[in-house]
Order: C-alpha cells, then structure tokens, then sequence
C-alpha cells in the first residue's frame, strides 16, 4: 500500500470528511474509493475500445440466433 499526501481545499476536506462520516467509512477509505471509481471511469473507454476491435459481426450474430424469440415480460416493455 501506498502512502499519498494530497492537498486540499478546507471546504472539499470538509464535505469529503462529512460524506465519509454519512457512509460510515474512513476518510481513507472514501477517498480511495473515489479515486477508484474516477479511474474506472476515465479508462472504461479505453476498455470498450479495445474489446470492440476483437470482436466480430459474425460472431455477434451467431450469439444473438441462441436468444429464445419470446416476448418480454409486462413490466420490461417498452411504453
């Protein structure tokens, strides 16, 4: 594990410790936790790209042809 000196506004070191408390987690642990999530996001991109460029129509229409051709049940239709 690593150790990281940030620093930060009094009022966003305030409302981060708040929200902490809210959730019943350490600040530590909040921060990291949206340090993780933020880095999820910013790389989730990255990763679609690269998923997008092995895959295949072929191979997606073959999965798709598996699918039972059933209707969906009254609470998932579209209105």
């Amino acid at each position: 594990m690593s150790v990281l000196s940030v620093r930060l506004p009094e009022s966003l070191h305030r409302m981060a410790k708040d929200v902490a408390e809210e959730d019943h987690v350490s600040l530590n642990q909040f921060i990291a936790t949206a340090v993780a999530e933020k880095v999820a996001a910013l790389t989730t991109e990255t990763y679609l790209q690269s998923r997008a460029v092995r895959g295949s129509r072929k191979a997606f229409d073959h999965a798709l042809a598996k699918v039972p051709a059933v209707q969906p049940e009254e609470f998932d239709k579209l209105n």
